[in-house]
């Protein structure tokens, strides 16, 4: 896997923990605008950053996989990205 491409999985699973962090925060405490704001902010990074991240690698879900052939089966799935490795 490219240094690039563990750097934009790492990114996605940087903003996708705040989401999960923010949108629990939320549960509990929804007339919170400044968290909300803040979810929001992220929610949209998120899919800027999943949107690079499959144009340039191919799908990360099987909702965005709609070109053949499949390119996943190719490449290393996201969960077997060992990123001790990719860092130099």
């Amino acid at each position: 896997m490219k240094n690039n491409q563990a750097e934009l999985l790492e990114q996605l699973m940087e903003v996708g923990f705040v989401l999960v962090e923010t949108n629990l925060y939320l549960d509990t405490h929804p007339d919170d605008e400044r968290a909300l704001r803040l979810h929001n902010t992220f929610s949209q990074k998120y899919k800027e950053l999943e949107c690079i991240y499959e144009a340039q690698y191919g799908p990360l879900k099987f909702t965005s996989m709609s070109v053949l052939p499949w390119q996943y089966v190719d490449e290393p799935w996201p969960w077997d990205v060992d990123f001790g490795k990719c860092r130099c």
